[in-house]
């Protein structure tokens, strides 16, 4: 296998889309062109370049959508959360500044009289957020979102945007009016989601930050579990005085223990995930000898961090394995100690994020 052949086919089996593909028809060049951009321009330096983010663990961005609102009412205080009631900058698509209560009304009004010649109330407005790691230029955050957003929507939806740094991780809430001006519906489905974190990735690298967008397991992490619902719930126990456990954790929690005293079996989708990963790890084997094979002290560079990747990622890092490993040594430990253990807390936050 050559080394472009090998490189194309290592991004293609770690990143291509888990939704089913769909093919637009393009007048101007191909006939066929996939709805997704996350391996299809990798070819050439630009293969090399990915993998070696992808190796070298380079940060990921993030890009989640956190709700959506129903009414000039849901909007407004959605706006005057995203701009903490004054305190914080929201900025249009045209660059105003929204800077009073009125401002905001007029624009959730806006926003939801466009809706009034539907037969029934539906989504005013979807709210997104794009954040990166802490330490990441604030302002470089806030730049890439403008740009993508200017690009991605101004054509045909309004939208606004408030930089958050009231948090270890810089982070732009963008909130898009779902309704177009040709009445098409903003409602982003897995395609456009992956297509956003892609072009939030760009436009980052293209401001000297270091960005990737790959799907978790393209660095051997197994299905992360975490709605934004449940995220935001762990948050409010967590502030809470209570240490109450969410459901879905508690749930995650006893199958784990069953699993660790071999009363059951991990879920399939961990089974099928790590012979997934597999085949990656195998694609990427052979991309790092293709790039071995050609000389070039750069592409031997990447060809070694391939190899000291795959070396510390034998197999998946899925949610109930770390459970079940977490009680497996927790019993294994009692067992050691001859002691009576009651297994009823989830393992630290650290060592779930392994």
């Amino acid at each position: 296998m050559g080394l472009e052949s090998a490189l194309e086919s290592a991004l293609w089996e770690a990143t291509r889309p888990a939704f089913r593909v769909r093919y637009i028809h393009d007048l101007n060049g191909q006939p066929l062109i996939p709805l997704y951009a996350s391996y299809g321009s990798a070819s050439g330096k630009t293969a090399r370049a990915k993998l070696a983010r992808i190796v070298r663990r380079a940060p990921e961005v993030l890009v989640k959508v956190t709700g959506r609102q129903k009414g000039g009412r849901h909007v407004k205080a959605h706006l005057e959360y995203i701009g903490r009631k004054g305190d914080v900058e929201i900025e249009s698509r045209d660059g105003e500044i929204l800077t009073s209560k009125e401002d905001i009304a007029e624009r959730a009004a806006e926003w939801s009289d466009t809706l009034q010649w539907r037969s029934r109330p539906t989504v005013s407005s979807v709210s997104l957020v794009f954040s990166m790691p802490a330490r990441t230029d604030p302002d470089k955050v806030l730049g890439s979102v403008r740009a993508l957003a200017h690009a991605e929507f101004s054509d045909n939806h309004d939208y606004v945007m408030a930089l958050h740094t009231d948090t270890p991780r810089p982070h732009v809430h963008l909130t898009v009016q779902a309704e177009g001006l040709d009445r098409t519906r903003f409602n982003p489905r897995p395609v456009q989601l992956s297509r956003l974190r892609e072009r939030f990735a760009r436009e980052l690298r293209a401001r000297g930050v270091v960005a990737e967008a790959t799907p978790r397991r393209a660095r051997g992490q197994g299905i992360a579990g975490s709605s934004m619902a449940l995220v935001k719930l762990r948050a409010r126990l967590r502030a809470g005085s209570s240490g109450q456990m969410t459901d879905a954790d508690r749930l995650t929690n006893e199958q784990a223990i069953a699993v660790a005293r071999g009363q059951a079996a991990l879920p399939a989708f961990v089974a099928n995930g790590t012979e997934k990963w597999q085949e990656i790890r195998k694609a990427y084997r052979h991309a790092a000898s293709a790039l071995d094979a050609t000389g070039s002290t750069e592409d031997r560079e990447i060809a070694s961090d391939v190899s000291g990747f795959l070396d510390k990622h034998q197999g998946m890092n899925a949610t109930p394995e770390v459970f079940a490993a977490h009680h497996s040594r927790l019993l294994n430990r009692a067992s050691l100690l001859k002691d009576v253990i009651a297994p009823d807390q989830p393992p630290p936050e650290k060592e779930r994020s392994r």
